[in-house]
């Protein structure tokens, strides 16, 4: 007996019903880690049962989260240069990449606590946090940052410092496509403010022609 057919519209509804799922529960947990599932089916704007029928429960749900982010946090990491920019233009250009995606950086600290687990959101963002603490130690060498901190110690806190104004921001507290967080970021390093804002207006104009001519 020969398999039925699936039609291409089925298809294509069963994907757009999958992706609005987790944009509706990534937007919701983001500013709700209690979320329950019948609200993000609501905010979807599918039944209970389509929501079931991709992710059998939350943990499903919240592991489908995870590899989205772990996808977008990887591909903003790859697209770094190699070792030999500056360090002051490649922690812009790090900072000025994950900005876009910070929505998902986010959410993942976010259901640590009763989700993911430390070391699960810890193997998701090892790529970022490493790349991070290479261009930091490699600064810190070169005497651009400071160094009173190990490159990790303050690693960790320049992505407290990032979250938070990406916080302040989804709050309407203040507006930013990323560049004043990367000014931000290189002076709590150590990069003197009229620098770090000549540094990152001169990234932001590269990375806005390099996307104009893709």
């Amino acid at each position: 007996m020969s398999k039925p057919v699936i039609r291409e519209p089925l298809r294509r509804n069963s994907r757009s019903n999958r992706a609005r799922i987790l944009t509706a529960a990534r937007q919701g947990l983001g500013q709700n880690p209690d979320l329950t599932l019948e609200e993000i089916a609501r905010a979807a704007g599918v039944v209970r049962r389509t929501l079931f029928g991709h992710f059998p429960g939350r943990a499903a749900l919240v592991e489908a989260l995870a590899e989205e982010a772990t996808e977008s946090l990887r591909d903003a990491v790859a697209e770094q240069p190699d070792a030999a920019e500056a360090p002051e233009r490649a922690l812009a250009r790090f900072v000025l990449a994950i900005w876009p995606v910070g929505d998902r950086y986010r959410l993942l600290l976010s259901l640590a606590r009763q989700d993911l687990g430390v070391e699960r959101v810890a193997e998701v963002l090892s790529p970022a946090r490493a790349k991070a603490t290479k261009i930091l130690d490699r600064g810190q060498r070169q005497g651009v940052f400071h160094d009173y901190l190990p490159p990790a110690v303050l690693n960790a806190a320049l992505e407290a410092l990032i979250l938070s104004l990406l916080e302040s921001v989804n709050a309407g507290a203040w507006e930013d496509d990323g560049t004043r967080t990367a000014v931000a970021t290189l002076v709590t390093a150590g990069v003197p403010e009229q620098w770090a804002t000549d540094v990152v207006t001169a990234v932001a104009s590269e990375l806005r022609a390099e996307a104009t001519d893709a």
